[in-house]
């Protein structure tokens, strides 16, 4: 649905006899081709998300790593910024890789929070330029973007761009959108026509102008991922803003249900290993696992969230390939972790306040 300082441990010399069987695999912090492998771990712990985004990354990701390491994924959740910093402030890290939030990941990087992922481990060299943040590893991405009821709009008849769906004259019907100001504040200033990579710094005032003339036409705001698939299904609204991957998981059901791409609001799921981590080479290992295109192309056959290896879109069964927004990358735009993580919270106000504004 983002962004630096490397942390270095000096190697130990090579010990011998029993004493080398003290030797943890931190000391190995700083991994190198030239050398060999630190000891293998029991067990390395992951902390994500969970529910059906957990039951996918075990699927494409956790098994096959536990296959070819002999090392036990331990998965936890659910993600926790607060707990993060506080395990890395009182080094006693219980996480080697944990997601991590755009924003979030921005904090991280700022407070010294997380480790620089090894380039001689991890291959971005197939990444986008907005997936090679040092500290941060894109694992997924996910778009907002126009879903619509294909019996209401049929044969290419629905909104699309954001100037079409503020025009409710040509495309009358109820509409609903997400009670946030992220992806909407963009929207609106793409419907006022600026263009999609001049949206920053977002100018509120017009933002919230252009957010009157469409609000009274907002029967639902949404709250939760499965709400927008939901309302439309229900006939509740014949368009909804929402994440591609719960459009997704209904249309591949059969549901009545399709989406626009132009315009979508990119954003990246995100993995990162916190300073002190126990593991920190073999939760390097794990994020090389998470950019391998085939693995990849499991996960996204799953979710519709694909990672950002390009490659990925040349392992998929050609159904899916239409319902990822990788493939679709030159239409949409990308939100602006750093800009909201500077903004967040004078947006959040404001737009609380427009909340409760009259239509």
């Amino acid at each position: 649905m983002d962004i630096q300082r490397p942390h270095r441990r000096r190697v130990l010399s090579l010990l011998g006899g029993a004493a080398a069987v003290g030797v943890s695999g931190r000391a190995f912090a700083q991994t190198d081709s030239s050398r060999a492998e630190p000891p293998k771990p029991a067990q390395i712990v992951v902390n994500h998300s969970g529910g059906s985004m957990g039951s996918a990354m075990r699927k494409a990701f956790f098994n096959g790593f536990e296959k070819k390491y002999g090392i036990r994924v331990v998965e936890t959740s659910p993600v926790d910024f607060g707990k993060l910093r506080a395990m890395v402030d009182s080094g006693n890290v219980e996480w080697d890789l944990t997601e991590i939030g755009g924003q979030d990941a921005i904090r991280a990087s700022k407070m010294n929070l997380l480790d620089k992922i090894d380039p001689k481990v991890v291959d971005r060299s197939k990444y986008p330029p907005t997936a090679q943040n040092p500290h941060v590893f894109a694992s997924s991405v996910y778009t907002t973007i126009i879903g619509y009821r294909t019996d209401v709009f049929k044969g290419g008849t629905h909104p699309k761009s954001w100037a079409d769906w503020w025009d409710v004259k040509k495309f009358p019907g109820a509409r609903s959108m997400r009670n946030h100001p992220t992806d909407n504040l963009e929207f609106a200033l793409i419907a006022d026509g600026v263009p999609k990579d001049k949206v920053y710094p977002i100018d509120f005032d017009r933002a919230f102008k252009k957010l009157d003339q469409v609000k009274p036409h907002v029967t639902a705001w949404w709250s939760t991922g499965q709400q927008p698939a939901q309302l439309l299904l229900d006939k509740e609204v014949v368009l909804a803003t929402g994440w591609n991957g719960r459009f997704y998981d209904v249309i591949k059901k059969g549901g009545p249900i399709e989406i626009e791409w132009n315009e979508g609001a990119l954003k990246q799921g995100s993995f990162a290993i916190p300073r002190g981590a126990k593991n920190p080479y073999w939760a390097n290992k794990m994020l090389a696992e998470l950019a391998i295109p085939q693995q990849q192309a499991v996960y996204a056959s799953e979710l519709g969230y694909p990672g950002l290896n390009l490659e990925s879109l040349n392992f998929v069964d050609a159904k899916v390939k239409p319902y990822l927004p990788t493939a679709y990358l030159d239409k949409q735009f990308w939100i602006s972790d750093e800009w909201y993580a500077e903004n967040g919270t004078k947006a959040a106000e404001l737009w609380n306040a427009w909340m409760l504004k009259k239509a």
